[in-house]
């Protein structure tokens, strides 16, 4: 258990020093251990929700401690982080295994002299609770209350309050701050989805169907590592979040097509396109990051496709693509504002300077990918924030512009059309729909 902690120090000091992201830091320290199921479990939500709950934690250090979270040592701070998250959030560990495992911590970590300092912290948030009292301070306005409380940074908060009101916002808040749960992909072109649920149920590992989502198996326990699953080596699913199957299903590709991604990598969606398919029709995964598209590359390899052929480079460049495409999917770069429990650490590093910039990108990208589409063909948009100046009001803007465009409903036998909010718009909710969240739209060149 104490080397779990000492692990999480370290990814911890990668992502907070550093600048790593949170699952790459994490799979660094993981890949060079032996732990078990369970250890990896801890490790994994120990530095997921110590970098989701920071600001609430450094929240209780300026009230417990005698200097704020701002003034302590950057690895004293991580320790004090590491053993409050323990104390509040989780429920399975006793109090005081929390409180000497982090004094430990400390001292194995240079701060052998600030040991009591740490002691004395935790054991001050262990007397308010044992009396009954939060020691978390919340001011009166509603927006840094919520952003203390839930640990989100203010401009979050005040966006999805003018957007959904106080009690849909803290129902977002509570859900993003839920550890992930893990969906599959099952590849139709290998096996079932009946095959692939009895074979993780034989190895013990709980699995349950989605809901309006025919290919999609939900992990319901984390902590083995992804290759070790059933069907991994064989190709028989991967990994991809039940909303963005949607954007397939909605896209609906057509045998013998000729269908381009615009943003494709890591490429769950084009490997996806190629599933519906049957594999059979040109398909290109278009991408700007090379490795990532080495990524892509390793998935067609595994789920062996013959299909995707992938290209590097700006989309907003490729003017060879003009009217060839019978389907064109853009998933544009975006907040990620649907997906802040799998990747904490946008929270905290998205501005309103930076979605700005996103917002015109995502306006350039879509004039651009327009012009790949054949008369009569499909573009879908997507993304997976909620924003709507990422959302409506680029679609919007791009229709404004464009009079041989129109929006198009998905077809009433689609999984996409479950999720349609008004005519033609897909939104999907977490709390409401228990996945990331995402926005989608289907256009029909006239």
């Amino acid at each position: 258990m104490s080397n779990s902690r000492q692990l999480a120090f370290v990814a911890l000091q990668n992502i907070y020093r550093r600048g790593a992201y949170t699952d790459i830091a994490l799979d660094r320290v993981l890949r060079k251990t032996d732990l078990n199921n369970a250890d990896r479990a801890l490790v994994t939500e120990l530095v997921y929700g110590i970098v989701r709950r920071q600001r609430s934690l450094d929240a209780l250090i300026d009230r417990l401690g005698k200097k704020k979270a701002s003034q302590q040592p950057p690895d004293l701070r991580i320790v004090l982080h590491i053993g409050l998250y323990q104390l509040r959030y989780f429920d399975r560990i006793p109090a005081s295994a929390a409180v000497d495992t982090s004094v430990e911590l400390a001292k194995n970590n240079g701060f052998k002299t600030l040991a009591g300092v740490v002691n004395g912290l935790l054991r001050q948030y262990e007397r308010f609770s044992a009396q009954g009292n939060d020691p978390l301070e919340l001011p009166n306005d509603p927006i840094q209350r919520l952003g203390i409380l839930y640990s989100f940074p203010d401009s979050i908060i005040k966006l999805w309050l003018e957007q959904f009101g106080q009690a849909q916002t803290e129902k977002l808040c509570e859900w993003f701050n839920r550890p992930p749960a893990i969906d599959l992909r099952v590849n139709s072109l290998k096996t079932t989805l009946d095959e692939v649920e009895a074979a993780f149920n034989k190895a013990n590992i709980p699995v349950e169907r989605v809901p309006h989502l025919p290919q999609a198996l939900r992990l319901t326990q984390g902590g083995r590592a992804i290759q070790q699953l059933p069907g991994f080596k064989e190709g028989w699913w991967t990994v991809q979040d039940s909303s963005a199957q949607l954007t397939g299903h909605l896209l609906a590709p057509q045998s013998g097509e000729t269908v381009i991604d615009a943003c494709a990598a890591p490429g769950g969606k084009t490997t996806h396109i190629a599933e519906l398919m049957g594999d059979n029709g040109k398909i290109w995964g278009c991408d700007r990051d090379a490795s990532r598209l080495r990524k892509l590359q390793e998935n067609i390899d595994r789920l062996q496709l013959k299909s995707i052929q992938l290209r590097t480079g700006d989309s907003r460049h490729f003017y060879d693509f003009k009217q060839i495409g019978d389907r064109v999917l853009l998933d544009a770069p975006c907040s990620g504002f649907g997906t802040l429990h799998k990747r904490p650490d946008i929270r905290w590093q998205q501005t309103l300077e930076k979605i700005g910039q996103l917002s015109h990108l995502q306006e350039e990208l879509l004039t651009q990918t327009a012009s790949w589409v054949k008369p009569g063909g499909i573009l879908v948009y997507a993304t997976c924030t909620l924003n709507p100046l990422e959302n409506e009001k680029v679609v919007q803007a791009f229709l404004d512009r464009h009079s041989d465009w129109h929006i198009q409903a998905p077809e009433s036998d689609s999984p996409a059309a479950f999720f349609e909010c008004d005519p033609g718009w897909i939104r999907v909710l977490p709390n409401i729909h228990q996945m990331d969240g995402f926005f989608m739209v289907k256009l029909k060149k006239k």
